[in-house]
């Protein structure tokens, strides 16, 4: 193991270094004390389709503002529903379905996914934790993953250092530059529905690993070393 505590922000279907992260520690703990920020992967996920990248987004409610002028920052995650008057569920799943139906494993590990998708859960960090929690079982990935269950605490504090907790919270955003990638070295191609048309797209949502790679999903993400 690389890290004995790894602190995530809550993900909806996250990209690989997300889990690479979590196949590495021993114990893996989600935010679940933060404020919701807005384009991040906490209500999004990238696939790789037959005209390149596209952006799956999570739908939420807004009824958590005190007013019309709250900023999403003043909003706990915890707080936030699914807003399912929106047809993300239908397009979500026709969008992995185009995107992922010749992959070898697409067929063998979608019913256990849908199961979760369908279940009607109505917290976004109920929902991004129990497919978090699944995805990590099927690739056969044996660390715990829990909630925080402590107040927010900031990045950098000597808090997580005293702790042994390694803070991935703002390593891993589509937004932001990060060298994350590059110091686990995970950007090894892998085969991918369209590499003969697009090239390798490294780091897209663990789903685009586990559809391609199936059982060999886990010595992928356990092959990484940290600089």
């Amino acid at each position: 193991m690389i890290f004995e505590t790894s602190l995530l922000s809550t993900a909806y279907f996250p990209p690989i270094e997300y889990f690479a992260v979590i196949a590495n520690s021993r114990r893996a703990e989600i935010e679940s004390g933060e404020m919701y920020q807005k384009q991040s992967y906490r209500t999004r996920c990238h696939i790789n389709g037959a005209n390149g990248l596209l952006v799956l987004t999570l739908p939420v409610l807004r009824s958590a503002l005190k007013d019309e002028g709250a900023s999403s920052h003043k909003i706990p995650t915890a707080d936030l529903k699914i807003d399912y008057s929106k047809p993300w569920l239908l397009q979500h799943k026709r969008a992995l379905e185009a995107a992922y139906m010749s992959s070898p494993f697409f067929e063998y590990y979608m019913e256990d996914i849908y199961e979760i998708l369908d279940s009607g859960e109505e917290s976004l960090l109920a929902m991004n934790t129990a497919l978090t929690r699944k995805v990590a079982e099927l690739i056969g990935i044996e660390t715990p993953v829990e909630l925080s269950g402590r107040e927010f605490i900031m990045p950098g504090s000597e808090v997580l250092v005293k702790e042994g907790i390694s803070d991935f919270r703002d390593s891993i955003h589509p937004k932001r530059e990060s060298n994350l990638l590059e110091r686990l070295e995970l950007n090894k191609p892998y085969w991918q529905v369209f590499t003969n048309k697009q090239g390798f797209v490294p780091n897209l949502t663990i789903l685009d690993l586990l559809f391609n790679e199936g059982p060999n999903a886990i010595s992928y993400l356990e092959s990484v070393s940290y600089r």
